[in-house]
C-alpha cells in the first residue's frame, strides 16, 4: 500500500502537537483514526517515527528526517488551490469531450475537475464510450476531442497524437494460485484458465488480441463485459482472470482484492492518444484544455496509479512549479 497524503498530514499534526489527542482535535478526526494512520505509516516505512514518553510522542531521528519532506509534499499539494484561486480567469466556452472506457472512468474525471477549478467559466461535457464509438463521435463533430486507448481507424479524417503510455496486466483474484506470482508466463500459466474479456470494440480488447497473437487461440473466454468495473468484480468473485489496464486496478491492488501480473516476454504497453478532426477549428477553451491535459506526459513511474486524486494533485503541483 502506498503512503497517502492523509497519513502525512496526520504525522505532521502529531509531530507538532506531540499528542494523539491534540492532533485528532486539530484535524477534526477521531483519536483511533490518528493512531491507525500513524501505525500504518510506521509499518510502511519499516520502523517507528516517534519515541513514546508517557502520553507524549516525540520525534526520533527517523521522524525528524521525514518531517521536512512531509511538509514539503503537503505544501506542494495545498499550493494548487492557492495558485488556482489567484488566477483572474476570464476564459469561457464549452468543450465536448469523449473518452474510451478506461480513460473516461479512471483519468478524465480528475483532470476535468482540476481544469474546472482553474477555468470555472468553461463548461466541459464528458461522454464515456469504447474506442470505436469515441472515434465516430469525433468524426461526426459531436465531440471536440477524444482520448482513446485503441488503434485509430479513420486516419484520413482523424488527426491523432500520442498522449502517455499505459500498460496492460493480467488480473487474478486473491484466491487464485496465480496471486502468489509476480509475472504471468504465457507458456505455462495460460493452460486451463477461464478468461473474462472486455467487449468487442473496446481498445483494451483490441490491444490484448494484438499482443497475445498466437496465444489467443488458447484463451478460453467464458464471459464478455462492457465495463472494466464489471470485469474486475467477476475476477474478484473467482469466475476467471482477465487483462486490463494498470490504471484501472490501483485501489483493488492496494487493498489486496486483485493481483496484477506483468506478462513475461510480451510488450503490453500501449500508447494512449488524443484525437481530433483534421479540419477542426480549435477554440481558446479547447486549446487551454489540451495544454492542461499534457500534464500527464510529465509523470514518471509508467503512469501507474494516476487514478488517485491525491497523486494527480501532486502531479499538477509539479506542473505548476515547472511553468513558473
Amino acid at each position: 500500500m502506498s503512503i497517502t497524503l492523509r497519513q502525512l498530514e496526520i504525522f505532521i499534526a502529531v509531530a507538532e502537537t506531540a499528542q494523539v489527542t491534540k492532533a485528532s482535535k486539530k484535524l477534526f478526526v477521531t483519536q483511533s483514526a490518528v493512531s491507525m494512520a500513524l501505525a500504518e505509516l510506521e509499518n510502511q516505512l519499516g520502523g517507528s517515527l516517534f519515541d513514546r514518553h508517557g502520553r507524549s510522542l516525540l520525534l526520533n531521528a527517523r521522524g525528524r528526517f521525514l518531517l521536512p519532506l512531509a511538509k514539503d509534499i503537503t505544501s506542494q499539494v495545498s499550493s494548487i488551490e492557492t495558485i488556482m484561486s489567484e488566477r483572474n480567469d476570464t476564459l469561457e466556452g464549452k468543450i465536448e469531450v469523449v473518452a474510451s472506457t478506461t480513460l473516461g472512468n479512471y483519468i478524465m474525471p480528475y483532470l476535468i475537475g482540476a481544469f474546472k477549478r482553474v477555468h470555472p467559466n468553461v463548461h466541459v461535457n464528458l461522454q464515456v464510450q469504447n474506442t470505436r464509438l469515441a472515434e465516430q463521435l469525433v468524426c461526426t463533430g459531436e465531440s471536440d476531442v477524444g482520448f482513446v486507448e485503441g488503434p485509430v481507424l479513420e486516419q484520413e479524417v482523424i488527426l491523432s497524437r500520442p498522449w502517455f503510455e499505459d500498460e496492460l496486466v493480467i488480473l487474478c483474484g486473491p484466491s487464485d494460485p496465480l496471486s502468489h506470482n509476480e509475472t504471468f508466463n504465457m507458456e505455462t500459466d495460460l493452460k486451463g484458465k477461464k478468461w473474462i474479456m472486455r467487449e468487442s470494440g473496446s481498445g483494451t480488447r483490441a490491444t490484448v488480441s494484438e499482443r497475445f497473437g498466437k496465444y489467443m487461440a488458447d484463451v478460453n473466454i467464458v464471459m464478455e463485459m462492457g465495463h472494466p468495473e464489471a470485469v474486475k468484480r467477476a475476477v474478484e468473485s473467482g469466475a476467471g482472470i482477465t487483462c486490463l489496464s494498470a490504471l484501472s486496478i490501483c485501489r483493488e491492488a492496494e487493498h489486496g482484492w486483485l493481483k496484477g501480473l506483468r506478462v513475461e516476454g510480451l510488450d503490453m504497453r500501449r500508447q494512449l492518444k488524443i484525437i481530433q478532426r483534421r479540419d477542426q477549428k480549435i477554440s481558446d477553451a479547447l486549446a487551454e484544455f489540451l495544454s492542461f491535459c499534457d500534464v500527464m506526459t510529465i509523470c514518471d513511474d509508467a503512469k501507474i496509479c494516476l487514478s488517485s486524486p491525491w497523486k494527480l494533485q501532486s502531479l499538477l503541483a509539479r506542473h505548476s512549479a515547472l511553468k513558473k
